[in-house]
């Protein structure tokens, strides 16, 4: 069965300061976390990628990743333009940055007709969470799957940076499985105390460092597309002064599908350890737990 992996890259890193921190080199060989992303998922049985990025990295893009990939499977691009829309309206002109990631999947609407897995370019998810995405694809692609769509979870405590705040999901998860919630929190941090975040008044606001989060590691079918165009419509409808610089979210859409009851979504939890890059001070703990990573021959030295 055909199943794809589509890689969120076009977000501009602006708490990376400003660089590219999708093609950062993480491994020996100048690897970057996507290589290894990419190794998981041709290991645990996709067969296509998916890469969404901007025009103006293109050429970087593929000098450091895409060509090499296309040797290993089949490979499309989408490029992830502020003035691809499925509406214009007032309030969204003179937008510069993308419009986020429900904008972004929405943009993959003509390259993806199989059932896919959603990942960001710069998160190490692990092997484990690749097989479980991937077996729970194909049970939706042959209709015996128990939901609409999936999640892979990881626990909050695992996905902070000591570097500084990260938005998370916050998942809510019913008796059954299912995804009954998704809150996107910003700038969730950690001291000795456990997570926190602050409110609108600079509290202090803990939260369970044990809560499972989305790491944007969804499962989907083709469907998905048409429900991200209504919501963008209506994002983009509701825009008023000082919109241009909102943006819509898949936690959201989530959120909203499932307030509709439109979309059934199961938990699928993993016990992988996580890594990515936020910001620039997290890369060298990041090569080093690559580095940790060959030395226990979880991958060779050389991936290529």
């Amino acid at each position: 069965m055909k199943t794809s992996l589509v890689i969120l890259a076009a977000g501009i890193g602006s708490r990376f300061g400003g660089g590219i921190k999708q093609i950062t080199p993480v491994g020996p060989g100048g690897e970057i976390i996507i290589d290894y992303s990419i190794r998981d998922a041709l290991e645990a049985g996709f067969n296509k990628v998916v890469f969404i990025i901007r025009k103006d990295i293109e050429k970087d893009f593929k000098e450091a990743i895409g060509n090499k990939v296309e040797k290993l499977c089949d490979v499309e691009y989408v490029y992830q333009s502020v003035s691809d829309l499925p509406i214009m309206t007032e309030g969204a002109k003179g937008r510069v940055k993308p419009w986020g990631t429900t904008h972004a999947l929405w943009c993959a609407r003509k390259a993806v007709h199989e059932p896919f897995l959603v990942i960001n370019a710069d998160d190490y998810y692990g092997k484990s969470a690749y097989k479980t995405a991937h077996d729970f694809l194909v049970s939706l692609g042959s209709g015996n799957a128990s939901a609409d769509a999936g999640i892979i979870s990881f626990v909050l405590k695992n996905t902070l940076s000591e570097n500084g705040g990260v938005t998370r999901g916050i998942c809510k998860v019913n008796e059954k499985g299912f995804l009954s919630d998704v809150e996107e929190t910003y700038n969730i941090m950690k001291d000795d105390r456990g997570a926190y975040t602050l409110n609108e008044n600079g509290e202090r606001q803990d939260i369970d460092a044990d809560s499972p989060v989305s790491m944007n590691m969804w499962c989907f079918t083709p469907s998905i597309f048409e429900a991200a165009e209504h919501a963008l419509v209506l994002f983009l409808m509701s825009l008023g002064d000082g919109g241009a610089k909102k943006e819509h979210v898949l936690p959201t859409l989530v959120k909203t599908l499932i307030e509709r009851e439109e979309i059934s979504v199961k938990v699928l939890s993993s016990d992988d350890t996580w890594v990515g890059v936020t910001y620039k001070e997290d890369t060298p703990m990041v090569v080093e737990y690559f580095r940790k990573l060959i030395s226990d021959g979880v991958y060779p030295e050389r991936l290529y």
